[in-house]
Order: structure tokens, then sequence, then C-alpha cells
């Protein structure tokens, strides 16, 4: 999941450096882990 939370995150800061010259208030409010699948403890979504 770590890597999949620092890709978004750069990706979100990324568009939020393309909107900023926009919208000064443009912000990101939430970075989660909606669901994952795979790994020791399997399937997981949030409830």
């Amino acid at each position: 999941e770590m890597e999949a939370l620092t890709a978004v995150s750069v990706a979100g800061l990324t568009v939020i450096d393309m909107i900023k010259a926009v919208d000064k208030a443009a912000a990101i409010t939430d970075v989660r882990v909606e669901s994952k699948t795979g790994g020791k403890s399997g399937d997981w979504a949030r409830g």
C-alpha cells in the first residue's frame, strides 16, 4: 500500500501545482487506501 499511497500523493501534488494558478484554494484533503487484494492478510476493504 505504501507505494500506491506515495504515487497517488505525488500525482495529486502535481495536479495541485498545475491548478494553483487558477484556484488558490485548491487542496488535497484525503489520501487513503479504499481496498486491496492479495498479500499475507488477503482481501481488505474500508468498511
